[in-house]
């Protein structure tokens, strides 16, 4: 992918945009999560590209922003293609998984996105055969390897079904186009 000014750009702009939705979210009353996804409902189906955006408290935002920002970055080491197969992924496999075996409540968050980066990120430097991609697959992996808890249901009010199935949405990406 293009110089690291422009990785940072994107990532800052994507940061901002968060924050001003979860803003305007608040101020709001929250009205914007009902575009979330509600599973099996055929109009909910398209937000599947909004929920990722939404989130229920500036806290649940400030959780998911940092680990989202840091493992896109690190996901646009393996260039703009790969990068853009990785997230379609993760937000394709991630959205629709939910909204066919999700339980019933409205889901949002990033942190299926998170999830999908996670992915990716543990398996990719495996199927690269590189050094340095292994290097970070091997570095997250001991990082942030305990977020292998969050895909199991630990809570009824997180969507583990948006890790799992972002998570699987990553893993389908490196096994497929990590090379």
């Amino acid at each position: 992918m293009k110089s690291l000014s422009f990785q940072i750009r994107v990532l800052l702009t994507l940061g901002a945009l968060l924050i001003v939705i979860e803003v305007a979210n608040l101020l709001t009353g929250n009205s914007l999560n009902q575009f979330g996804v509600v599973p099996r409902t055929l109009s909910h189906l398209p937000y599947i590209f909004t929920a990722p955006f939404l989130h229920g408290t500036p806290t649940h935002l400030m959780a998911n922003l940092v680990p989202l920002l840091l493992f896109m970055w690190l996901t646009m080491q393996w260039g703009r293609r790969t990068f853009l197969i990785a997230t379609l992924s993760a937000l394709l496999v991630g959205g629709v998984g939910v909204w066919l075996f999700g339980r019933s409540a409205t889901h949002i968050g990033a942190s299926g996105m998170v999830y999908g980066y996670f992915g990716f990120l543990v398996l990719a430097g495996f199927r690269s055969n590189k050094i340095r991609y292994l290097l970070i697959s091997l570095v997250v992996a001991a990082l942030y390897g305990g977020m292998l808890v969050g895909v199991l249901p630990t809570s009824k009010f997180i969507s583990f079904e948006y890790h799992l199935f972002g998570f699987i949405g990553g893993l389908f990406a490196a096994w497929h186009w990590a090379r």
